[in-house]
C-alpha cells in the first residue's frame, strides 16, 4: 500500500551504518594509537597529492581549472537528483477519500475515511476488549485499500477480536457497496503485535 521499498531502505541504512561504524573506529584509532595516527597522516598526504596530480592532468581555463572538477560537480548534482527522486517516492499513497461515485448531473458522492473511522469507533465504543480503533485509506495499483487498526486491552482474546474485525469489514463493504482490500492489524495496549492479517478481494 505504500511506495516505500522497505527491503531496499533497510539495506541502504545498514550499509551507511556499517560505513559510519568503520569511519568512527578509524578516527578513534587515529586519536589513540600513534601508529594509526601516522598511517592516517601518510595516507591523507598521499591522497591529497594524487588528487592534485589528477586535477592537473586535465587542465581547464577559468576558475574551475580542471575538467575533473567539472566532472565531480556534475556527479554530485546527478547524485543529488537521484536522492531527491528517491525521497519523493518514499511513503505516499495515503488518501482521505475511501470512495467516489459520480451521479451525473446530480454531482459526485465522496466517502471520507474520517467518517468511516468515526463510525467504527462508535460501533466499538462499548466493546470491553477494545481500547481504540482507526481506519485509514491508501491508494495502490489495485485501487483504494483500507487499514483497520484495533488496539486491544490486556488479556483480550485475539480470536474474538479477529471475528469482530471481520464483522466490521463486512459492514464497511456494505457501506461502500462493494468489497474492498483490507489490512487488519490488532495490537495490545503495549503496542506489541497480537495478530496481523490481510484480506484481499
Amino acid at each position: 500500500m505504500r511506495n516505500t521499498n522497505r527491503a531496499l531502505n533497510r539495506l541502504v541504512l545498514g550499509v551507511l551504518g556499517l560505513l559510519l561504524v568503520i569511519l568512527g573506529a578509524v578516527v578513534f584509532a587515529a586519536g589513540q594509537l600513534p601508529s594509526a595516527a601516522t598511517t592516517w597522516t601518510s595516507t591523507g598526504t598521499r591522497a591529497t597529492e594524487q588528487a592534485r596530480q589528477l586535477l592537473e592532468s586535465a587542465p581547464l581555463a577559468g576558475p574551475l581549472r580542471s575538467w575533473w572538477l567539472v566532472a565531480g560537480i556534475a556527479a554530485l548534482l546527478f547524485c543529488a537528483a537521484l536522492c531527491m527522486a528517491w525521497i519523493s517516492r518514499q511513503g505516499g499513497g495515503h488518501t482521505p477519500v475511501m470512495g467516489r461515485q459520480s451521479d451525473g448531473i446530480d454531482g459526485t458522492t465522496v466517502i471520507d475515511s474520517g467518517l468511516v473511522s468515526l463510525a467504527v469507533q462508535e460501533a466499538l465504543a462499548d466493546h470491553r476488549q477494545v481500547l481504540a480503533t482507526s481506519v485509514t485509506a491508501w491508494e495502490s495499483r489495485r485501487g483504494t485499500m483500507l487499514r483497520l487498526a484495533i488496539e486491544a486491552r490486556q488479556g483480550a482474546s485475539p480470536r474474538e477480536l479477529a471475528d469482530t474485525a471481520e464483522e466490521l469489514v463486512k459492514e464497511i463493504d456494505a457501506w461502500m457497496g462493494h468489497p474492498m482490500p483490507v489490512l487488519v492489524r490488532i495490537t495490545n495496549g503495549n503496542r506489541s503485535s497480537l495478530a496481523k492479517s490481510r484480506r484481499t478481494t
